[in-house]
């Protein structure tokens, strides 16, 4: 099953060709350039989606994709060696859902809309959130094992080959949790106009119970499935079976993404630890008293991540 569609396969060499070919332009240029390109090719997905995943990077999307990739191949009777990839099984099978998995990095960028989810109206959008101070130090081991170099400077972080403590990297306000508390405001304002459109869904509960969360969200996109697809999914995804399927390279359909960075170092693994409050282990308990300072301070209480929520 090839994953690319057609379109998608255009759009991409597009923007190889345009980048290439402009590439005596400044850096700070390119890189506007390069966001801009990516974010219309968002913005096209996101008019063809059935419904959408949004989410900050590193807050569960993988194990997310996983579980949902294994309840449409149950639920529609599809091959099972690739996970979903927006529109792939929907040309298997023109029931099963376009997805769109996106960090609403790019496409807010391309629409010039950065305070707003009103781009998502009309469109099931599911919201998946984790606690910043977990997503900070995934974050940084995703950029010191795993992220491009290129990646790393569309998106700002610090330069590759950079050599940042991982207290200095959680407590920047480009790359930490002061980025990912903004990020996650933002959303929180703009929630209310989504209505019924917007679903929230947090990564601590689908630790708790994966199958009620995933019960939820097939019944809001309109795929309700049986309570044995259910239960397959989430045993599909279970921790210690994904360290498996990325070890042994069975997770295919998403390139580097779910690929270990060095199958030596159990760090540069996508599926890491997964661990509810496990940013605590990292640091000493007057760099935790400040961590959660950024977030009791500034976060807004309705994702449940402050002493006020």
């Amino acid at each position: 099953m090839f994953d690319m569609s057609f379109k998608a396969l255009s759009a991409l060499v597009t923007r190889h060709l345009v980048l290439g070919l402009l590439f005596f332009l400044p850096t700070s240029r390119h890189v506007a350039l390069e966001r801009r390109l990516r974010g219309k090719e968002e913005s096209r997905l996101l008019q063809e989606a059935d419904w959408v995943l949004l989410s900050y990077g590193k807050s569960g999307r993988t194990w997310f994709r996983v579980m949902v990739s294994r309840f449409y191949q149950l639920h529609n009777a599809l091959p099972t060696d690739h996970l979903l990839e927006f529109d792939n099984y929907h040309r298997l099978d023109p029931a099963a859902p376009k997805v769109l998995f996106t960090h609403n990095n790019y496409i807010r960028d391309y629409v010039r809309d950065w305070d707003s989810l009103d781009y998502y109206r009309g469109k099931k959008t599911v919201l998946l959130v984790r606690d910043p101070r977990d997503v900070a130090v995934s974050q940084y081991f995703q950029w010191r094992y795993r992220m491009r170099p290129r990646k790393k400077l569309i998106n700002d972080y610090p330069p590759h080959g950079g050599d940042v403590a991982i207290y200095d990297f959680v407590s920047n306000e480009k790359c930490g949790i002061p980025r990912i508390v903004t990020y996650l405001n933002v959303l929180a304002d703009a929630m209310d106009t989504m209505g019924d459109d917007l679903l929230l869904i947090r990564y601590e509960d689908m630790r708790t119970d994966p199958g009620a969360v995933l019960c939820r969200v097939f019944d809001f996109v309109g795929t309700p499935g049986t309570d044995e697809q259910v239960t397959a999914a989430v045993e599909y995804a279970a921790y210690e079976n994904m360290k498996k399927l990325e070890a042994g390279k069975d997770l295919r359909g998403t390139g580097q993404r779910v690929k270990p960075g060095d199958e030596k170092n159990p760090d540069s693994f996508k599926v890491r630890r997964g661990k509810v409050g496990g940013y605590r282990d990292y640091f000493t308990p007057e760099q935790i008293a400040v961590i959660d300072a950024m977030v009791d301070d500034h976060l807004r209480p309705v994702f449940g991540y402050t002493r006020a929520g």
